[in-house]
């Protein structure tokens, strides 16, 4: 019987980092080739084949567009492929919860897209990029890991793209979920799912448009006017995420120019600064006389990736925009 075949897309990062020395803090990421990175997980003797493909060697602030539309169109030919059992794609962790919630609502779950990276570059004292990347292999080659939809594999955790977020700057285990907490845990030789699959017989909620639109995050301080949001309207943003204080609110004067901006046709979504936590509807902002949406359980950086599908999906009325945000 030949071996099951695994696609492992490239994009750099972490994972793929060159530290200036073993026991430092810089490093430089996406220097290791991923051919090279394949050649050093195969020593482990894994039994899949693994199917290297580079897409970028770049850290994943800078991902963008042209990263995302080359992944997308890997998947979707990799799904056709009936000799692909599942998918890889290693990615740095500053956005990886951008790039796989993106994924997640634009692929049909069916065969396991599973995204990694690492906290620490390949030759710092102490890395996890090989573990998590043996722990990627192990999710994407399991039977019972079809139809979840994206997931990130993160310092033996598993998380739905959907939950996923970066909760901390470098500790080994700076990932969590929300509002569920991990679906499975997993270890080079291990792993334990904790439901069955959530996304059986569903299909992408978006299709892959021809470009996003821009959509900007707005943080809210104290003391902050209503400039930036003249700014931010000012160089054609097509919706604007505030990551407001609390449960998503705003000085008065924010809001105000933020409802003006609903009147011009931009669409408001509240969301929050605060790591965790839920933004309702007309909690301490009254959304209805705003016409804002509340984010729900997205954070700032998720409700940007889904209001500019919705957009670019030519929804923009907030009545439409807030039955997307709460999953209807």
């Amino acid at each position: 019987m030949s071996a099951q075949k695994l696609l492992v897309l490239g994009t750099g990062g972490t994972i793929a980092g060159s530290a200036a020395t073993a026991t430092g803090q810089s490093y430089a990421a996406g220097e290791i080739s991923l051919d090279a990175m394949i050649a050093d997980i195969r020593g482990l003797g894994l039994t899949v084949e693994l199917v290297p493909k580079p897409i970028a060697r770049i850290g994943s602030q800078d991902i963008g567009w042209e990263q995302w539309d080359a992944l997308h169109g890997e998947i979707i030919a990799a799904q056709a492929d009936p000799d692909i059992a599942g998918v890889i794609i290693t990615h740095g962790t500053d956005t990886a919860e951008e790039t796989a919630f993106l994924l997640d609502l634009t692929l049909d779950p069916g065969k396991p897209v599973v995204m990694v990276g690492a906290m620490r570059p390949a030759d710092a004292v102490g890395s996890d990029g090989m573990r998590n990347l043996a722990n990627a292999i192990r999710v994407a080659s399991d039977p019972k890991a079809q139809d979840r939809g994206v997931m990130v594999v993160m310092g033996d955790t598993v998380f739905a793209a959907s939950d996923v977020r970066k909760a901390a700057t470098s500790n080994i285990d700076a990932f969590k979920g929300y509002p569920r907490g991990p679906i499975a845990r997993v270890t080079p030789s291990s792993l334990d799912w904790f439901a069955p699959a959530h996304r059986v017989g569903s299909t992408a909620r978006f299709q892959w448009p021809e470009a996003l639109p821009r959509v900007a995050i707005l943080t809210a301080g104290a003391g902050i006017d209503a400039m930036p949001v003249k700014a931010l309207l000012g160089i054609g943003c097509k919706g604007i995420v505030i990551a407001g204080m609390g449960q998503g609110n705003a000085p008065r004067v924010v809001l105000d120019a933020l409802a003006e901006a609903v009147r011009d046709g931009v669409p408001v979504v509240r969301s929050s600064r605060v790591d965790e936590g839920m933004v309702d509807r007309n909690v301490e902002v009254d959304d209805d006389a705003y016409v804002f949406v509340a984010a729900r359980a997205l954070g700032p950086a998720k409700s940007r990736i889904l209001l500019m599908l919705l957009i670019a999906s030519g929804v923009t009325d907030a009545k439409a925009v807030q039955a997307a945000f709460d999953g209807d």
